[in-house]
């Protein structure tokens, strides 16, 4: 079912509201289910406050719960040039087979004081070298890393959790590793969490498979384009970033049988209605793909899978809210992230959570 009908409009600035910034949330909460939680009905608007935990009165035996298994990498690695210059490595596609990062090095978003020239070699953390392969466009290089181990051990070794741009701080090695993670993470291969899914505590999803709730997964590693605003004043202008997805058969043939049983599919987080919808798009019945995801919704955009999504608050004007305005309205959704400012919700990563049924 469609929310409620409304003009849509293609102005950037209609997306756009004043967030407080003490509403940034910089730290998680104290548990991961004790989060605030917005339920909002996309067919009146009608809204209801709770907490993330209250998720068990509104999702009922034979709903499927889609998640998004990646794991996120520490992908940010601190390093110096020949010349004693520190810059800074932002890793864009640690998920790339290993056999192609020998080869053709990795995406890296390059930091430093001055320009870094091709050729030059930058030391590592641990004694090692990188190197990059050419000189950076738009702050963007190849670089080839040592392959004495696996690429993903020696970011494990070497690297950080990359933060979002929005959270002022550094860093906790231990803190963030385990909290900026959802509990289910299997696959490797993310630079920023599938935030939605950071509410979900292992009691929380117990509780919820012992009532009938089905749980199936998706990957898709979401990559530092989310946080890439949008320029373009009209946003049918904008280009999505890429981003890399897989999604199987089994999930497949589970999710149409729902489907064809009336039972509703629950995204848990943008990802996965960009991921569930993308499988879609080329028919309009959902298929086992995998590959480069570009999958870009705004408002006019008609849903093929998703019935329910369960969502953080997103920037004003990014590709993120312009997702949940297409499925619930722009005005509705604004309208509830007014209601949430006036509240004094916690807003973007670390903060809470909407329900939107």
């Amino acid at each position: 079912m469609e929310g409620r009908s409304e003009e849509v409009t293609y102005r950037l600035e209609d997306y756009a509201y004043e967030l407080p910034q003490e509403l940034i949330a910089q730290h998680p909460c104290a548990g991961r289910d004790a989060s605030r939680l917005l339920i909002m009905d996309r067919n009146t608007g009608r809204t209801v406050h709770g907490m993330f935990a209250d998720v068990r009165g509104y999702l009922k035996p034979g709903d499927v719960l889609v998640l998004n298994d990646t794991r996120v990498v520490p992908a940010r690695v601190r390093g110096t040039k020949e010349s004693g210059g520190r810059v800074e490595l932002l890793v864009m596609d640690p998920y790339k087979s290993p056999e192609l990062g020998r080869r053709d090095g990795y995406s890296c978003l390059v930091k430093s004081s001055k320009r870094t020239a091709a050729g030059s070699a930058i030391l590592l953390p641990d004694g090692s070298r990188a190197r990059v392969m050419d000189a950076p466009e738009n702050g963007r290089a190849k670089v080839l890393f040592p392959d004495a181990v696996p690429f993903l051990e020696l970011l494990d070794r070497i690297g950080d959790i990359p933060l979002p741009p929005y959270i002022h701080r550094e860093g906790s090695a231990a803190g963030d590793a385990e909290d900026y993670q959802t509990v289910y993470a299997a696959r490797p291969g993310a630079v920023a969490a599938p935030t939605a899914g950071l509410h979900f505590s292992r009691g929380l999803l117990k509780d919820l498979e012992c009532c009938g709730v089905e749980m199936l997964a998706v990957t898709l590693h979401v990559g530092y384009g989310t946080f890439a605003p949008i320029r373009e004043t009209d946003i049918r202008e904008h280009r999505m970033h890429e981003e890399y997805v897989e999604i199987s058969h089994e999930t497949v043939e589970r999710i149409v049988k729902a489907k064809g049983e009336g039972r509703r599919i629950v995204a848990v987080g943008t990802t996965v209605v960009r991921t569930l919808e993308w499988a879609s798009c080329e028919t309009g019945l959902l298929q086992a793909r995998s590959g480069a995801c570009k999958h870009y919704i705004f408002p006019g955009y008609r849903f093929n899978v998703v019935d329910a999504m369960i969502t953080n608050f997103h920037l004003p004007g990014s590709t993120l809210l312009l997702l949940v305005s297409a499925f619930a309205g722009r005005e509705p959704i604004l309208a509830a992230y007014r209601e949430a400012i006036a509240e004094r919700y916690r807003f973007f990563s670390y903060g809470d959570a909407m329900l939107i049924l």
